[in-house]
């Protein structure tokens, strides 16, 4: 299972912002035992999902502009864009079940 992919603060415009399916940004930090704990879920996410949706990473302590943008106050805080905005944000560690139920209403395709 690949791991997700942390972009740096200059590509989120286009990686996250400019990206055609949804992406769901992880904001975590390398100190924080909960974003460790998440993160095998995300990738599990990421694996069942990855046609439907792009799983990124953010780190606060080198994104901290991007953070304070998102009022991201507390680590791991998940937020899911899509066509460039923000539709729906989680904050703490979330089972991968409960990932599922908060983000695939979002998710719905639109015909």
């Amino acid at each position: 299972m690949k791991a997700i992919e942390t972009i740096k603060e200059q590509d989120f415009e286009q990686r996250v912002l400019g990206a055609e399916q949804p992406v769901l940004l992880e904001f975590g930090a390398v100190w924080c035992g909960p974003c460790k704990r998440l993160e095998p879920e995300l990738a599990q996410l990421s694996q069942e999902w990855g046609d439907r949706l792009q799983v990124l990473s953010v780190d606060v302590d080198e994104a901290s502009d991007l953070a304070m943008q998102f009022m991201v106050l507390s680590v791991p805080t998940l937020i899911l864009f899509h066509n460039g905005e923000a539709v729906k944000r989680v904050s703490g560690f979330q089972p991968l079940q409960r990932l599922k139920e908060t983000f695939e209403p979002y998710l719905v395709v639109h015909h």
